[in-house]
């Protein structure tokens, strides 16, 4: 099995398991096990016929009907499946409002497009849609782990003093080694010298990831702007294979283009502490 299809699997598992969860703490729920548990104390055999656990099987049976419900309601599904994303990729971990707002609007794209996609008739279009939904979330937990290492940068107050020290420092161990005799000592200032320049070339990459990290999301918003834009205009009817595989590799390249500016801040990052 390809490593879309199981994250395909995942994520619909994912899915039935939060909605099943949903179901059991919907009012509907609390209100068939506080009936029947009711009914079992005060009214155990209202009939002379009746048995006390008859209460407890139409129990179980209402609330077996109770989660079926959930798990076929579409409007349901929609609902836990975005409150289970919002808790994922939860945009209050984000003190930044910018980043916040970003990760918002990525969740609201993922929600409408998921909307759409279960609004198709089945064809083309909706499979590729339904077949690549685990590469968009993928999509979305970049923009999110992405957000999240930007903000980290901001608020690293250590990076951010030695962004600004380092540079006089250097300059101020340079004067001294010129005007500095002693042998042994000039090789100990030339050493320091060398690994403070080392550690600002470092913080000078990072600053030019974290650059790039910022001009790529909003680079990769767009892009999510632009394929939900498509699909609303797509006529389902008339997409064929080319079409639906070139909205599919947009997302595949989305998600790679994210994961390796991820992992280049997260190199950078571990070179710089």
């Amino acid at each position: 099995m390809s490593r879309q299809a199981t994250m395909q699997e995942e994520l619909k598992r994912r899915a039935t398991r939060a909605i099943v969860a949903h179901a059991f703490f919907r009012l509907e729920s609390a209100l068939t096990i506080a009936l029947t548990l009711i009914l079992i104390f005060v009214f155990p055999t209202p009939f002379p016929w009746w048995q006390w656990w008859y209460w407890l099987v139409l129990g179980v049976v209402g609330e077996a009907l109770i989660v079926y419900t959930s798990i076929v309601d579409e409007s349901t599904g929609r609902q836990v499946v975005s409150e289970m994303f919002r808790e994922k990729f939860n945009p209050g971990e984000l003190r930044n409002p910018k980043h916040r707002a970003k990760v918002e609007q990525a969740l609201d794209y993922r929600r409408r497009i998921e909307e759409i996609t279960r609004q198709q008739e089945p064809g083309v279009l909706r499979d590729h849609l339904e077949n690549n939904m685990a590469a968009l979330t993928d999509w979305i937990a970049n923009i999110f782990r992405l957000a999240k290492r930007l903000e980290a940068y901001e608020n690293d107050a250590v990076l951010q003093r030695d962004l600004k020290a380092l540079p006089k420092e250097i300059a101020q161990a340079e004067i001294r080694l010129k005007s500095e005799t002693n042998p042994a000592v000039q090789r100990e200032i030339a050493q320091n010298i060398a690994s403070r320049k080392a550690q600002l070339q470092n913080l000078n990459d990072l600053q030019d990831a974290i650059e790039k990290a910022e001009m790529q999301m909003e680079n990769t918003l767009t892009a999510l702007g632009t394929l939900y834009s498509q699909i609303l205009l797509l006529d389902a009817k008339k997409v064929d294979r080319a079409q639906a595989r070139g909205i599919a590799q947009s997302i595949r390249d989305q998600v790679d283009s994210l994961q390796n500016i991820v992992t280049t801040m997260d190199e950078v990052y571990g070179r710089t502490i």
